[in-house]
């Protein structure tokens, strides 16, 4: 009889319209045109799974070929999508089995050395070794209360609105060369340009269609962009009471950015400000007079997995020596499970397996977690999820695996 490996194959082209359908049903949605009925730009069917009952798919999932910032360089990244089981279907091994085929793959082909998702629910994904790598502030406030600092050098440059094609034109560049400062950042080509501006009407939810900012230099270089939307709403006694939604802001510099946030904060009828996919650790906190107005409400977001413990912890740099082993507890990948010896500093590092006795315990989970810098070791062993075994350990590795700039995701997948 087949085994559920056995009977998770691609989807191709024909079954997409089911294999879409499927995921609709599991996330309480109907699919919307344009892409029903055939493949965005963006999808990889060849990297899709999907399970089929008679003529109806069950379970789906898929694979984005992404290139993700991590501390000192960029790995090839596997994003995990389209991860749907049907309620019929739940509690018997489905997921375990997608989870399992997606990362045998990787491993046995050497592919991306790192996965990583969006998770729909927390509870899901820590057993097959991913965990929260990086977060987003969910940041909000009242503009009346937000206002840059006067001190603040407003530079020589000017904020304009741009259409769709000038915004894009200066902000790929500009995009592509700030993504490499920031952990979590993903590589974005044409394709999921085209998609980070789709903007149908019926993903507005009643707000405004996107609108465009750049900041121009009196060269006319572009130093910073924004993506905004705004959502008019009247009091019951005729006053203004909007919410302006930033969807991104990027600058090069202090006064681009801060020059692009005042505009920003005062636009006409806007009472309130909303930036859910900002960084908890956004610089416009203290560009403000009062920082306390702006109100933050972190949640998980990118969610990393170490598919080649080894691999994985070559491809980052280290801003303090480290010369460690860990031993690595990972029971759904074992070709991981074991001792590894990790050199590393700032211009390069390498990590080879040995038997060597350990200087720390860690479960894959933990180290995900801590992958890209943003979520200390020494957290983790004050959680149970780290064990020191050489005193000392867990600073020197605290110290090694953390970064300057905390880690960002803007992009949802």
């Amino acid at each position: 009889m087949p085994t559920l490996d056995d009977r998770l194959r691609p989807a191709t082209l024909e079954d997409y319209p089911a294999f879409m359908r499927a995921m609709g049903d599991v996330f309480g949605e109907d699919p919307t045109e344009p892409f029903t009925d055939e493949p965005s730009p963006v999808a990889e069917l060849d990297r899709s799974l999907a399970l089929w009952e008679g003529d109806r798919v069950v379970a789906t999932g898929g694979i984005y070929t992404h290139t993700l910032t991590v501390p000192g360089g960029v790995v090839p990244c596997a994003g995990v999508t389209w991860i749907t089981v049907a309620a019929t279907h739940r509690r018997q091994g489905v997921l375990t089995a997608i989870m399992a085929r997606q990362l045998g793959e990787l491993h046995e082909q050497q592919r991306e050395p790192v996965a990583a998702l969006w998770a729909a629910e927390y509870p899901i994904y820590g057993r097959f070794g991913y965990a929260p790598a990086t977060y987003r502030g969910g940041l909000s406030g009242l503009t009346e209360r937000l206002r840059i600092r006067p001190d603040v050098d407003p530079g020589a440059g000017r904020v304009e609105a741009a259409p769709v094609e000038e915004y894009r034109a200066a902000a790929v560049g500009l995009y592509d060369r700030l993504r490499r400062e920031v952990p979590g950042n993903l590589e974005r080509d044409d394709r999921w340009w085209e998609r980070a501006l789709r903007d149908p009407p019926q993903h507005r939810n009643g707000a405004s269609a996107q609108r465009f900012l750049r900041h121009v230099e009196p060269d006319g270089t572009v130093t910073g962009y924004a993506t905004y939307r705004v959502k008019a709403v009247w009091t019951d006694t005729g006053e203004p009471d909007g919410t302006l939604t930033v969807e991104e802001v990027r600058a090069a510099g202090t006064s681009a950015y801060a020059a692009l946030w005042r505009h920003l904060l005062s636009v006409d009828l806007m009472r309130h400000v909303r930036y859910p996919m900002g960084s908890p650790d956004d610089p416009v906190r203290g560009l403000l007079a009062d920082a306390r107005a702006l109100h933050a409400q972190p949640v998980d977001a990118l969610w990393g997995r170490l598919v080649d413990v080894d691999r994985a912890l070559r491809g980052r740099r280290y801003p303090t020596p480290i010369n460690l082993v860990f031993e690595v507890r990972d029971p759904f990948c074992p070709w991981n499970d074991g001792r590894w010896h990790l050199t590393g500093h700032p211009a390069g590092s390498f990590c080879e397996p040995t038997d060597r006795d350990p200087d720390l315990v860690v479960d894959v989970a933990a180290l995900g977690a801590a992958y890209l810098g943003g979520v200390s070791l020494a957290t983790l062993q004050a959680a149970g999820r780290v064990t020191e075994c050489s005193p000392g350990a867990v600073t020197l590795a605290a110290t090694a695996f953390g970064w300057p700039v905390t880690p960002w995701c803007p992009d949802e997948f």
